[in-house]
């Protein structure tokens, strides 16, 4: 088991400390042991169902809807993507899509589409996106194109989205289109998609370095019913930022997963190999990564419970905690796993070994919800702001 001390940290309360263990417990007994194939919607398909049947997907929904507790509790969301993330990069990326793809709904939905949509992710019955990317506004969504013209009872959407994690498998997608109230940001609005929906189309599968369901989605005089505008008009912009200030600490949450499974790997092969006459570990320059590593996993998790303990305390916006915590974790876990292939030499780089996969799925933690570089603008203007 993997360090466990932090959670006596006061970001928690009893509740999430008994909720951590038995988690882990049941991840080490159900996630740990499968096998993954080349058919990664498969393997998706079977880590929801699991993720369903424990229960653990009820934390991606109020209770009122079938969820654990009465919002969103940002602390359970980060304990449990920093759980997953530690034994599996694909079963937390399941889960974290099934938060983030509903997230909208659950922060801004009218009353009917929260009880159309958030018992089903509940239960894994509907698998959720959050269609926010274009090929000319990934950081810059301000600049979204996609367009959904008001006719009266319907919208008519024409567009493309790309880089839609859940892209080609998901059940219903959380789109985010220009209806034109204002220009920019203030001209934005959010629409539930249903995937049989005449006009929608998923256009390409796109492969990544560490895979994962991933597709180019387009809309072709797509008819959208009024009832499905999440919020209001020209809120589009609000609502996107408003869920990722919920997920933005989560990612980071299991970027930490990963950054402790690396300094475990270390630490074992450390202890486990010799070298000129004496284990590995004894050498004062493998002692500096480790304690590289552990000052950056503690320093991760500090930041990312104090957004997530904001968040769920003071029920304020995190815009810059969360910022910091996305920003500072997925950039220590990618230091931390790269000090974690060289302490296992050319094993490192062998495909299929841990540390190698987890060099590979970290990389796209630095970009998506708000690349690195974004991040540190974020933080900047809301500290000059303050």
């Amino acid at each position: 088991m993997a360090d466990k001390s932090f959670l006596s940290w006061p970001f928690f309360e009893d509740h999430h400390r008994e909720f951590a263990l038995a988690l882990d417990a049941w991840v080490q007994q159900h996630i740990a042991p499968l096998p993954h194939s080349h058919d990664v919607d498969a393997d998706c398909a079977k880590i929801l169902a699991l993720l369903a049947e424990g229960g653990w997907l009820t934390s991606c929904v109020p209770a009122e809807f079938g969820g654990r507790s009465e919002s969103l509790d940002v602390r359970s969301l980060c304990l449990i993507r920093e759980t997953l993330g530690r034994v599996s990069g694909l079963a937390d990326f399941v889960f974290a899509m099934q938060g983030l793809g509903s997230g909208a709904i659950t922060i801004a939905g009218s009353e009917d589409l929260k009880r159309r949509y958030l018992p089903d992710v509940a239960s894994g019955k509907k698998v959720a996106a959050f269609a926010l990317t274009e090929p000319a506004s990934g950081s810059d969504v301000a600049n979204i194109a996609t367009s959904a013209v008001d006719m009266g009872d319907h919208y008519l959407v024409n567009g493309e989205k790309t880089f839609i994690s859940n892209g080609g498998i998901a059940d219903f997608y959380c789109l985010f289109v220009r209806t034109g109230e204002a220009p920019g940001a203030r001209g934005l609005s959010a629409l539930v998609v249903d995937a049989d929906t005449p006009g929608f189309e998923v256009a390409e599968r796109i492969e990544v370095i560490a895979p994962h369901p991933l597709g180019r989605i387009t809309f072709t005089n797509m008819r959208v019913p009024k009832e499905n505008l999440i919020g209001k008009a020209g809120d589009g912009f609000k609502i996107s930022m408003g869920t990722l200030d919920i997920f933005r600490s989560t990612v980071g949450a299991a970027s930490l997963g990963f950054a402790r499974r690396a300094m475990d790997e270390a630490i074992a092969r450390a202890k486990g190999r010799e070298l000129f006459g004496a284990p590995m570990a004894d050498m004062p320059l493998v002692q500096a990564h480790i304690a590289d590593m552990a000052v950056d996993i503690d320093a991760s998790a500090l930041l990312i419970y104090r957004a997530a303990w904001t968040k769920d305390v003071q029920k304020t916006r995190v815009t810059r905690e969360a910022a910091m915590a996305k920003l500072y974790a997925t950039e220590a876990a990618q230091k931390v796993i790269d000090q974690a292939v060289q302490i296992w030499g050319g094993l490192g780089v062998t495909s299929g070994i841990t540390v190698e996969t987890l060099y590979r799925e970290i990389r796209a933690l630095r970009i998506y919800e708000g690349a690195s570089d974004v991040q540190k603008l974020v933080i900047a203007r809301q500290t000059l702001a303050d």
